[in-house]
């Protein structure tokens, strides 16, 4: 099976994942300016999970197009890392109507690593799956971006346990990893288009 079913099944449950948080975004009670920035928490919560649905959403579609055939486990780690993305209408409700509250803060927090775990988890699989994928072994190897945002993970985590202050350390923390991650891995978007300008050049030759 090639990757095209994958992604389409992907790229819907992202899609119901940010339908679902945006029906959450509670509706102001009054016709008033300040009727509608009481729901600041939520909104600023819905816009930060948004982020990291479309950061997933690019560098996933940018990694499966590395992938030449998918295998069971392949389909399991995909599923794995769906799951998480799947909580994050619930954690971002939780947390931006608390006012994102110590403990909301932090399953929100984890959440967010545990889908940067299972993109990692979904990497590896990719690279045992086929050995001379070289794209995606540059992509997981270890550099300053994933030092940083693990670290930066593991903060967000633990800082709501500290405080108001601590949950907006975390907050930053989180912020700090989209930016980090906002741009797809260029690299292989290029080499992909090379490959493709070759096999276009090749089959024109033969025709």
């Amino acid at each position: 099976m090639n990757t095209s079913r994958l992604e389409a099944f992907s790229d819907g449950v992202l899609a119901i994942i940010i339908t679902i948080m945006v029906l959450e975004l509670p509706r102001p009670e009054g016709h008033e300016w300040a009727s509608l920035t009481r729901a600041w928490p939520t909104f600023l919560a819905y816009v930060l999970s948004f982020v990291f649905v479309g950061i997933y959403w690019n560098n996933h579609h940018h990694f499966l197009r590395t992938v030449r055939h998918v295998t069971g486990s392949l389909m399991w780690a995909n599923l794995h890392l769906l799951f998480w993305l799947s909580l994050l209408p619930f954690v971002t409700n939780w947390a931006g109507e608390t006012h994102f509250a110590s403990i909301p803060m932090t399953v929100y927090a984890a959440d967010a690593f545990m889908c940067a775990l299972a993109f990692t988890l979904l990497g590896q699989v990719i690279i045992r799956t086929d050995p001379s994928n070289t794209l995606a072994r540059e992509r997981q190897d270890p550099g300053h971006k994933n030092t940083v945002s693990l670290f930066a993970y593991i903060v967000a985590v633990l800082a709501p346990f500290f405080g108001v202050a601590g949950v907006w350390v975390s907050g930053g923390c989180l912020m700090l990893v989209a930016t980090l991650w906002l741009m797809p891995d260029r690299q292989i978007e290029r080499v992909m288009n090379e490959r493709g300008q070759a096999r276009m050049a090749e089959q024109s030759e033969q025709t």
